[in-house]
Order: structure tokens, then C-alpha cells, then sequence
């Protein structure tokens, strides 16, 4: 087995090194070659002085590279074309793997009924949610980067994070790369280019695994645990999910190519987020409402780009 960690980073030196430095001490079986792919998507910080140190001391195991074009499916897109491997494991600059980690994520690959394996992201131990945040949810610490379905192992049946997640590589040749209008980029926090690949396989009938005991811890920035950072997170996941869709399921009728049903579905969660009693509550519903007016958003914008203007914020 040929295995290649493809990590892209942008201006996170800092972070990056201390994630560089957890997985060259990655603990693999002998006979299982890898190699880590830094894949610097045009960072203007000292990201490749930090690369090309990993590089230097682990001669032959880190490669560096460079893609200009902005946006992280770009960098990863191109980080798949240049891996070695068969099996191509995929991690973030902002958090840091145990010396298993590697093990455990590619271990069900072995298997060949499993086309890919999803792993645990959790917080660092000392996080504690705040008053204001429902943590009762599924994906209550999604805009955390946080994925956990708790600690059995089993088959998948929804895409994993791009942060702990392994595909064989034929599947990227088979069904294509990763979607370049989707995925952060300067300008644009419109995400959902990792688990929108994982939903098109998983509609193409591959099957996908759950490997709980392949766990990455996600650095929580002070600036994440903030109201106003929830709201951009879900406001731009709501456009995601629509530019990914193309609709709204169900939605037969229209204003300026917005659905009708969306204008009421703001209309409700605004009355509830204003009346609601608790402040966790208050805002799980003021999320709904940024959530909407995402939603609302980026129907507009597929409508404008299929007209004869494009409107300045669809991006």
C-alpha cells in the first residue's frame, strides 16, 4: 500500500507547523509507504520557509507545493494529481493527528468493499461550548470543523470532513475531483467541497466507513467561539447547499428565482428567533434565519447567472 497525506494551507504557518509536526511522528507498518503533500495555495505568510524546513529534515517523506490559483478544491485538485499513493488521506493545517491516526484511517482500505474511510475530529479537551451554543444537535460544532458519530465503527451514510478523510485514488478518476466552485478561497467562506465529493459517491453507491478511532484534534481560535463567526459559517453552508443542489426541493413557485417557500421559512424563523425564550435558543433560531437568507442569496444568484448579469456578490 502507497499512502499520501495531501494537506493544503493558507497563511497559517503557525498552525502548520505544529500539524507538520504531529504527523512526522506518524507510526506506520513497514511495508506501508507514505508521504506528505504540503500544498501551499498561494499563502502570503512564511508558509513555504515552514514547508521547506519539514522538507529538509524529512528528506523523501515531505514534498512542497505551490498552487497560484486560489481556492482550496484548486490546492487539492492539484495535490491529488501529484500524490504517489493508491490511497490518498486527507488532514488540515490547523489541527494535530496522533502517531495511529494514519493506521487507523487507511486500515479499513485493506478491505476493497470500502472506497473510503471518515474519521473523528474533536475539539481540543479544554474547549467548553458556550452558554449561547445548543450542543445537542448533530451539527451543532460544525463551523468548529468538528465531525463525531460517536465511537462504534460502521458504514457511513453521510459524507465525512475534509480534515480526517481517505479515498482510494481511482475514485477520483472515476467520479472527478474536487468541485472548484465550491471550497473557501480570499473573499469566499462558501465551503462544502469535501462533503459534497463524499455525497456524490455515496449516490453512486460506494460505500464509505466510519472509523472512530482515527481521531484529529481541531484547534478552536478564540475568534471561532463567537456568535457573528456562527452565523457566516451557516449563512455560507445554507449557499453551498443550494449551488451544490441547484434547488430547493419541492419549490414550484418563484420570485426573481428565489422560492416562495424560502421568504416564508424566513418569515417564521424571524418571529421565533425574536420571541424565543433562552439564549441558546434565541440563537439556534436566529441560525435558521441566516441559514434562509443564505439559502435566499444564492437562489438569486443562479437565477442572475443564468440571465445576462451576474450579480457582484455571487461569488
Amino acid at each position: 500500500m502507497k499512502v499520501s497525506i495531501i494537506l493544503c494551507t493558507y497563511n497559517r504557518c503557525k498552525s502548520l507547523a505544529l500539524a507538520l509536526d504531529s504527523i512526522a511522528k506518524l507510526e506506520m507498518p513497514q511495508s506501508v509507504m507514505w508521504e506528505v503533500l504540503i500544498v501551499d495555495n498561494n499563502s502570503g505568510d512564511q508558509t513555504r520557509e515552514v514547508a521547506g524546513e519539514f522538507c529538509r529534515e524529512h528528506s523523501g517523506r515531505f514534498r512542497y507545493l505551490f498552487e497560484p490559483r486560489q481556492g482550496k478544491s484548486h490546492a487539492l485538485n492539484t495535490g491529488i494529481r501529484e500524490a504517489q499513493g493508491d490511497i490518498l488521506a486527507f488532514t488540515d493545517d490547523d489541527l494535530t493527528v496522533g502517531s495511529t491516526w494514519l493506521q487507523k484511517l487507511t486500515a479499513p482500505l485493506g478491505k476493497m468493499e470500502w472506497a473510503g474511510v471518515g474519521g473523528r475530529t474533536a475539539p481540543p479537551k479544554s474547549f467548553v461550548a458556550p452558554r449561547w451554543l445548543q450542543v445537542d444537535g448533530r451539527f451543532a460544532l460544525g463551523p468548529l470543523g468538528m465531525f463525531d458519530l460517536g465511537g462504534k465503527p460502521g458504514e457511513l451514510t453521510e459524507a465525512p470532513i475534509g480534515n480526517n478523510m481517505a479515498y482510494r485514488r481511482e475514485l477520483f478518476e472515476k467520479h472527478g475531483g474536487f468541485r472548484t466552485d465550491l471550497g473557501p478561497r480570499p473573499g469566499s467562506e462558501i465551503r462544502s467541497e469535501d462533503s459534497e465529493f463524499g455525497r456524490r459517491l455515496i449516490s453512486a453507491g460506494e460505500r464509505l466507513w466510519y472509523e472512530p478511532s482515527a481521531v484529529v484534534h481541531h484547534s478552536v481560535p478564540n475568534s471561532r467561539v463567537q456568535k457573528d463567526y456562527f452565523l457566516k459559517w451557516w449563512y455560507a453552508k445554507a449557499r453551498a447547499d443550494i449551488r451544490e443542489s441547484g434547488s430547493v426541493a419541492g419549490a414550484s413557485w418563484f420570485v426573481a428565482g428565489v422560492p416562495l417557500v424560502l421568504f416564508r421559512r424566513l418569515a417564521v424563523w424571524t418571529l421565533r428567533w425574536m420571541f424565543a425564550v433562552g439564549s441558546a435558543r434565541r440563537f439556534a433560531n436566529k441560525i435558521n434565519t441566516w441559514t434562509c437568507a443564505g439559502q435566499i442569496e444564492e437562489c438569486f444568484c443562479q437565477a442572475s447567472s443564468k440571465g445576462r448579469h451576474k450579480d457582484a456578490r455571487c461569488t
